[in-house]
């Protein structure tokens, strides 16, 4: 598996903190030991497709059939996401079950038996593959705003799931004592040795904690299931359904538009993963989120065929690549053989699946915390005026209102009430159509006359620049550069003699440039290469015009420095001439 030649994948630089980057290739046993705990993790969330089982009163051998066919297709999913190339994104992506299928497949399920299944996995495959190559153009839907908002969100929804789960609360909201101290044991050690632990420990931080928790649910006599596991056959193969197509085609829309809807969740997560591998991270890889969802699809389109649940990315998957510090690729195929393996082992996966609830949410809590941690960081990443403001605000009020008040779904008609109750996709179809409607009194183009008896011009061109980035929604860091050589270009003409003096400013975005204008008058600035002077020399000689000189080039040198480009040409009117920045985005 180590020797196999992946497709390269886009060149990054390996931020400090990360062990092994995606293109990096860790030893063997390290590569297996993640890969074990990574399996352990999406294995847990088998219990989505165990709600599903159960709400459609599913025997126990169509169970184990429905977990064999959907880990099959997680493994598919996992090892297309790694490999990369043209049918995956290239990064250490774990698929799990969907969970948002589970309402309104259940009913469907309940109906039909499992051959049911097929023909709704199939149509939610299609609508993803149909998806999947417009992302590129729809770069203007997903900005870094819209991605942080999906990923926040998504923690948030994992709270409240992830509290219940750790302290097995109920109605009453009690907590159970065993349960809570076998969360904590789980949570700290997880948390502690991914801070303070040293690098192998880090990698092995999530294993030691589920152990640790598992062998504190066995001492306090909470460990249940052997029976059930040793009554298991040790291999089995799963069993191909007879479809069943007799699916009202309402039902059907409505699986595909959540389909769709989920690939937010494919995108804001595979945004994540891939800052989390660029420490020069800027914008959005839209092309590399477009095979992702395209590998996706493919995963399904044949996890359908054999009778699977739809698939999800994972996000508590995510959370365990930053504690272990690992995002390598490799460690992506030897968690999908591992899923592959234990779809045709039924007690390996009963053993796996009777992890104690307590410890899997500890491991969401871990997540829930990461998730929420790295959206806002997104979110952040860019200059916010009031449109970006009012984006993020209004969208998580959505979100949170039908986190908090859950009964507000029961009153939407029946085939709404599914997408009403999520957070998670209130608050992404909020938060693109605010985007929609807010672009479009957002100007690309902006100018303005510096007032002569102002401010000082240093100060209306660094306001002009930062109020601009923020209705751009630019990234915080080029803006800042963009206004410091701004300044430092408008000091250089007012230097540079021959009557110039800066009398406007203009700027253009476009996502992928920031382009800053500074209009003078008198000739075209001189912005070819400049020497530069030996200062030393310089200064222990008696030639002030030199020093004036050479304080000059200084100058243009820092503008070279700070500026991805520069340029000079006529101005619009006789006697000007502009000056023109541009900076990479």
């Amino acid at each position: 598996m180590i020797a196999l030649k992946m497709p390269p994948s886009r060149p990054r630089r390996r931020p400090h903190e990360l062990s092994f980057s995606a293109d990096e290739k860790p030893p063997i046993a390290t590569a297996i030991t993640l890969g074990f705990q990574h399996a352990v993790m999406a294995l847990g969330l088998l219990a989505y497709t165990l709600a599903l089982a159960r709400y459609a009163n599913l025997s126990v051998d169509q169970t184990r059939n429905l977990l064999a066919v959907t880990i099959i297709a997680m493994a598919i999913g996992t090892a297309l996401q790694a490999w990369g190339g043209r049918l995956g994104s290239g990064s250490l992506m774990i698929h799990m079950p969907s969970v948002f299928m589970v309402p309104l497949a259940g009913p469907i399920l309940a109906v039909t038996g499992p051959g049911g299944m097929v023909t709704m996995t199939v149509v939610s495959a299609v609508a993803t593959l149909a998806i999947a190559p417009l992302l590129p153009r729809l770069r203007g839907l997903f900005p870094p705003i819209v991605a942080g908002l999906v990923v926040l969100i998504g923690g948030m929804s994992l709270v409240g799931e992830a509290v219940e789960h750790s302290w097995s609360l109920g109605h009453d909201f009690v907590i159970d004592i065993p349960s809570l101290i076998m969360s904590s044991i789980t949570l700290a050690l997880i948390v502690g040795l991914s801070v303070w632990g040293n690098r192998r420990l880090k990698l092995l931080a999530l294993l030691i904690g589920v152990v640790a928790g598992v062998a504190a649910a066995f001492f306090m006599g909470r460990l249940e299931g052997g029976a059930v596991l040793m009554s298991a056959a040790p291999v089995a193969m799963p069993e191909l359904v007879t479809p069943v197509v007799d699916i009202p085609v309402g039902l059907l829309l409505g699986l595909a538009f959540i389909a769709i809807l989920t690939q937010i969740d494919t995108v804001g997560s595979l945004i994540l993963l891939d800052r989390m591998d660029d420490a020069d991270w800027r914008r959005p890889d839209m092309k590399q989120a477009s095979r992702g969802v395209l590998g996706a699809g493919i995963a399904d389109l044949i996890g359908g065929v054999l009778g699977s649940m739809p698939t999800a990315t994972s996000s508590a998957n995510i959370g365990l690549c930053h504690a272990s510090a690992v995002t390598s690729r490799t460690v992506g195929l030897a968690t999908a053989a591992i899923l592959m393996l234990v779809a045709f082992l039924p007690q390996a996966t009963l053993a796996l699946t009777l992890i104690p609830t307590p410890v899997i949410g500890a491991i969401e809590l871990y997540a829930a915390a990461f998730l929420m941690a790295a959206g806002i960081d997104l979110i952040a990443s860019r200059e916010l005026d009031t449109r970006g403001i009012f984006i993020v605000g209004i969208s998580l009020l959505g979100g949170v209102t039908v986190l908090l008040m859950p009964g507000l779904a029961e009153r939407a008609h029946p085939a709404l009430r599914h997408l009403v109750g999520s957070g998670f996709i209130v608050t992404g179809v909020i938060a693109i159509v605010l985007n929609l409607v807010f672009r479009l009194g957002i100007r690309r183009q902006l100018a303005i006359k510096l007032a002569a008896d102002g401010p000082p011009v240093s100060i209306q061109i660094t306001d002009f620049i930062e109020e601009a980035g923020g209705s751009w929604a630019a990234r915080r860091d080029v803006v800042r550069r963009a206004a410091l050589a701004a300044v430092e270009a408008a000091e250089a003409i007012d230097q540079a003699g021959g009557d110039r003096h800066v009398i406007g400013i203009g700027g253009s975005f476009d996502e992928l440039n920031l382009d800053i204008e500074l209009v003078h008058s008198g000739a075209p600035m001189p912005v070819g290469d400049v020497a530069v002077a030996d200062l030393e020399s310089l200064l222990d000689g008696d030639d002030d015009s030199a020093i004036d000189a050479a304080m000059s080039s200084i100058s243009g040198t820092l503008l070279r420095r700070l500026a991805d480009r520069l340029s000079s040409r006529a101005g619009p009117e006789p006697g000007t001439s502009i000056l023109r920045l541009h900076f990479e985005h």
